[in-house]
């Protein structure tokens, strides 16, 4: 039986710091994924809704998130609505998924 304690120990250990770098790496992903869509975002949708989101051209989108889910976004991005034009053929469906994402967070 003690010859098993420290191979739990070991076990015990790889699990915990297997679940940290996933966590650091999610992390990661989530900073690096908000980061692509600003980009877009300053690329693509700056000129009408101006760098810190309030609107110029088209409405303001700094609590966009609690207005519209991530779907309802990416549909508008996509297909356009109300005199904002579609971005399908602009924007590759990752770019929008991206875009509508981090919008969703605005709230």
């Amino acid at each position: 039986m003690r010859a098993s304690v420290p191979f739990l120990i070991v076990v015990m250990s790889a699990v915990a710091l297997s679940a940290c770098g996933s966590q650091a790496t999610d992390q990661g992903m989530t900073a690096s994924t908000d980061a692509n869509a600003e980009a877009i975002y300053k690329k693509q949708c700056l000129s009408c809704h101006a760098a810190d989101l309030r609107g110029k051209v088209g409405p303001g989108l700094q609590e966009i998130g609690s207005k519209m889910t991530e779907q309802q976004l990416f549909a508008i991005i996509q297909d356009g609505a109300r005199g904002m034009p579609g971005f399908k053929k602009v924007l590759s469906a990752e770019e929008i998924q991206a875009l509508s994402q981090w919008l969703s967070t605005k709230k």
